[in-house]
């Protein structure tokens, strides 16, 4: 009874919030999950996996709102993907033939490659099942954008890494502010009986919004400075050395690993190179760290929660992996002969486990203040 309520999810506070590096554990474990197959019910389970944990777990700050623009872009990408295919054609040789485009006449020099002709059955869903693959990746790379908080995963970085997770942090935080205040004043424009669409709106919502920008940058110049950014300290010579060998070896090391477990033949080597690769770059962090002189305030805790967020992805990766060196047919569909894709359970088993974050996250809370009239912004005088 008493560890049904310690696993209960709670109402979300600064002090049991959960880790954001378990967030983006668990996208990329998703993420790996869905590089590893190409059947389209496997890949539409991911997303829908995705897009529940999200729906469930994310809170009302700027960067949560930015999930929308990934599974729109995931939906240009497979667009795109498919008037290639229409268009440029398809390796994937098909008997169905659904369409005779007229066909644009090339010079020798381009030999393999045309323009129009026709369009099969198998050649489409070979382009669907490939851009569906590179969608469901981007959706859930903007699911850890949506739960996990640029400003305190930039505290959980290691010291090493400090300065290039400023950049990717501000860079990562200007968009959605952007888009806040676009909204905004386009809002004000229609209160006050303006138009907020043409040229005529954008110019006159763009200088607000510049100027925005430019007093939230001079703000975080000003604060970065106040706080001592950049100091560092002095280390021997032959530390900085060999952090630099080993953080450069280590990122090779993770990089081949990497592509050896997502290739088809590298499952062999790809693991023990990426275990390598991880120990030396984390020595590699641990050395450089040691130039670092900042403190940090209330740090992120990784308690229970956390564990049980990055091992729900985990274990999604690692089953669709196991399933692929099992019975890789289930995860790759065949498209010659053109067949229905069926649902392999262990790997659907394994994806569902991915939901256990909307169960075990605390909730957020629900946003109840309404927005004072006063709030608001009064825009530039034209």
């Amino acid at each position: 009874m008493d560890s049904g309520r310690t696993l209960r999810a709670p109402r979300a506070h600064r002090a049991n919030s959960v880790h954001p590096g378990a967030w983006w554990i668990w996208a990329l474990g998703l993420g790996t999950a869905a590089s590893r197959t190409t059947n389209p019910l496997l890949l539409a389970l991911l997303i829908g996996v995705a897009g529940y944990v999200v729906a469930a777990r994310r809170t009302e700050a700027p960067w949560a709102h930015s999930y929308g623009a990934f599974v729109k872009l995931g939906l240009a990408v497979l667009g795109i993907r498919l008037v290639f295919a229409v268009v440029l054609g398809s390796p994937i040789p098909g008997t169905h033939v659904l369409v005779t485009l007229p066909e644009v006449p090339l010079p020798d020099w381009a030999q393999g490659v045309r323009i129009g002709g026709r369009v099969s059955a198998e050649g489409l869903a070979f382009a669907l099942y490939d851009g569906l693959k590179l969608a469901t990746l981007l959706i859930c790379v903007g699911a850890a954008n949506a739960l996990a908080s640029p400003s305190r995963l930039l505290k959980s970085l290691p010291g090493a890494l400090y300065e290039a997770g400023v950049a990717v942090v501000v860079a990562m935080t200007f968009a959605p502010n952007l888009i806040a205040d676009v909204r905004r004043l386009r809002a004000a424009r229609r209160l006050r009986g303006r138009p907020d669409s043409g040229l005529r709106g954008l110019l006159q919502v763009g200088l607000p919004v510049l100027e925005g920008a430019l007093e939230r940058s001079v703000a975080l110049a000003a604060a970065m400075d106040a706080r001592g950014y950049g100091r560092t300290a002095k280390v021997p010579r032959g530390v900085r050395r060999a952090t630099a060998v080993l953080t450069l070896g280590g990122l090779i090391g993770v990089c081949a690993g990497t592509y050896g477990l997502l290739a088809a033949s590298g499952a062999g080597y790809g693991l023990p190179v990426l275990l390598g690769g991880v120990a030396a770059a984390l020595g590699g962090l641990w050395l450089g760290g040691r130039r670092s002189v900042r403190t940090r305030y209330r740090p992120d805790v990784w308690g229970v929660r956390a564990w049980l967020v990055a091992a729900s992805g985990v274990v999604a990766a690692a089953v669709m992996i196991v399933s692929g060196v099992r019975d890789p047919a289930s995860l790759q569909p065949s498209v010659v002969p053109l067949t229905l894709p069926a649902l392999p359970l262990l790997p659907a088993a394994g994806v569902l486990v991915g939901l256990l974050p909307a169960f075990v996250a605390p909730v957020p809370a629900p946003r109840t203040d309404p927005v004072p009239s006063a709030a608001v912004p009064v825009e530039a005088s034209s």
